[in-house]
């Protein structure tokens, strides 16, 4: 394949995936602390949306977790076995599973935005959580191993920590097509009340320059305080962008009418879909994750949004796309998906997905998704996943050692062993 197309590389949820409700602003994953996961079918319905993807004709990548309990950063912390009550969160940041939301992993310039010609791919910091922070620097190696092809690719570290990096979850992206040069968008929080803005906007300048971006065809947008406090803790909350469409709440940015003004400048071929609070509340968008869905080109040509099951069951939101998709909009089909144990700590279709458009030749291949490999990748998560946690056995001995056992096998099975 010769030209560039869009390849989502979905996370596989890792074998730690438990609720200990770490982070701050995201409802779901406060509401569901505590509560007792199921890791297992949460990697099967991750891997049931990668095959949804592929029998729609996609090109579809994954990333692997990484590796945990991380015993470096409880070291760097000082923390050993038995904990007390004050270190219990700390630890359990050590058994997150939360790289399984690739779109956290890092922000991604196709090669037809950049000056040098090259895909570029910068590793999100994730400074503002604890059990998130300690990522990426195992995130730069899968990507540098991924995304080898230095003729193709160029991989950087993190930004400083001073300004907090979220990655592609505060990006966008639009243009005429994939292949064509585009609008970069970068999102970033200023206040969110009792919730942090975790996006810098310094960090998404940083991002830019490294990027090799033309600053003419970049947007600085100021995500809003009010969507924020209601719980978007990344813009992919209230927003999504796909070549000529962005798919947005009313209430997601700061200025919405100066940031729908600024993107027609660049583009005029844009289409705007707005969804009024008066028909879906700022509340009932976050409930749903309606907007933490795929807006995806599709092989026809039309576009289809892959949502959550809990956004197509939702009376406001499964009115609202009824009519969308009655007023034969620039939104063509709307595809749920299951991916409850995901949702439930606070990440949609959207967070567990990185978008890079690239040559699928010039990657890795091992990253690359076929049925063959699913099949694998499906008898060893069903052999070696947990089949619960409870947020109380982490640091149990036995539960680290199937944790480690389960990724090892997953790596084995790839040909990644690299990675362990």
């Amino acid at each position: 394949m010769s030209t560039l197309v869009e390849i989502n590389f979905d996370g596989i949820v890792g074998p730690s995936h438990n609720y200990a409700g770490l982070s701050l602003g995201n409802l779901a994953s406060a509401r569901h602390g505590g509560n007792v996961s199921y890791p297992r079918a949460a990697a099967l319905q991750g891997l049931g949306k990668m095959r949804h993807n592929l029998s729609l004709g996609l090109v579809q990548g994954l990333l692997c977790p990484l590796p945990r309990p991380n015993h470096g950063f409880l070291g760097a912390l000082g923390i050993t076995e038995p904990v007390d009550e004050t270190e219990r969160r700390l630890r359990a940041a050590a058994w997150s599973a939360s790289s399984m939301w690739t779109a956290n992993a890092a922000t991604v310039s196709p090669a037809p935005d950049t000056a040098d010609g090259r895909c570029h791919l910068t590793a999100a910091n994730l400074v503002t959580m604890p059990h998130r922070s300690q990522e990426w620097p195992d995130t730069v190696c899968q990507l540098r191993l991924a995304f080898a092809d230095s003729a193709h690719f160029a991989v950087h570290d993190a930004v400083p920590a001073c300004f907090g990096d979220e990655g592609a979850a505060n990006h966008m992206r639009m243009g005429t097509s994939h292949a064509a040069s585009g609008l970069e968008i970068f999102v970033y929080g200023k206040t969110g009340g009792a919730f942090p803005a975790r996006q810098h906007e310094q960090a998404s300048r940083a991002v830019a320059r490294l990027h090799g971006l033309d600053p003419a065809r970049c947007l600085f947008v100021e995500q809003s305080a009010e969507a924020i406090a209601a719980g978007a803790f990344h813009n992919d909350v209230v927003a999504v962008a796909n070549e000529r469409v962005l798919f947005t709440h009313e209430q997601a940015f700061a200025d919405p009418e100066g940031t729908y003004a600024a993107i027609r400048a660049v583009l005029p071929e844009a289409e705007i879909v707005v969804v009024p609070a008066s028909s879906v509340s700022l509340a009932d968008a976050i409930a749903s994750y309606l907007f933490n869905a795929q807006l995806l080109t599709l092989p026809g040509g039309e576009m289809g949004l892959v949502i959550p099951l809990e956004a197509w069951e939702h009376r406001a939101v499964r009115t609202w796309l009824d009519g969308m998709l009655a007023s034969n909009g620039p939104i063509r089909r709307v595809l749920p998906v299951d991916v409850r144990q995901s949702m439930a700590n606070g990440g949609g279709p959207a967070c567990l997905r990185l978008r890079v458009v690239a040559n699928p030749a010039t990657v890795d291949p091992r990253f690359l998704l076929s049925e063959a490999r699913a099949d694998i990748l499906e008898k060893v998560i069903a052999k070696a996943w947990p089949e619960q946690i409870d947020p109380a056995d982490l640091g149990r001995d036995s539960l680290a050692s199937s944790v480690i056992a389960a990724r090892g096998a997953l790596l084995s099975a790839l040909g990644l062993e690299a990675l362990a």
